[in-house]
């Protein structure tokens, strides 16, 4: 855990949310997808693996599917919110006091951190690479 004033650059910008995803830990990925195409009319959009956790971008939804210790430690993330950069988040953090639980570090689809909000709200931040923004049917 660390706090958010001894990461935040000095940016002030607007923090712009391109996406956010509600977060459905699944069993079985490739079982659960049939549903959550139904769901929402939509084909996966992202499909990768990470830190032995499978995951699938289909309409609003985030699935993640692994072994019950992959799963662990991102358990009590409850959203995950795709915006244009973290700077903005990490000033945000700062100001309202919440508490950096992962710091800004390289994923497959970019970038990410996770914030502990006050109130309990724990939300992963994302800055998609342009690869991940395009398939994600996402603005440049």
């Amino acid at each position: 855990m660390v706090d958010a004033r001894t990461l935040t650059p000095g940016h002030s910008g607007h923090m712009t949310v391109l996406a956010t995803f509600a977060r459905m830990y699944v069993d079985d990925l490739d079982a659960a997808l049939p549903s959550f195409r139904a769901l929402t009319g939509e084909e996966p959009r992202l499909r990768f693996s990470h830190r032995g956790i499978a995951l699938a971008v289909v309409g609003g939804f985030l699935l993640l599917a692994g072994a019950p210790e992959a799963l662990a430690p991102v358990r009590a993330t409850q959203a995950t919110v795709v915006v244009d950069a973290l700077a903005p988040v990490l000033d945000r953090a700062a100001r309202e006091g919440a508490e950096i639980l992962a710091p800004p570090r390289a994923v497959p689809t970019g970038r990410d951190l996770v914030v502990g909000h006050p109130g309990g709200a724990v939300i992963e931040y994302v800055e998609f690479d342009a690869a991940a923004r395009a398939a994600a049917g996402l603005a440049p």
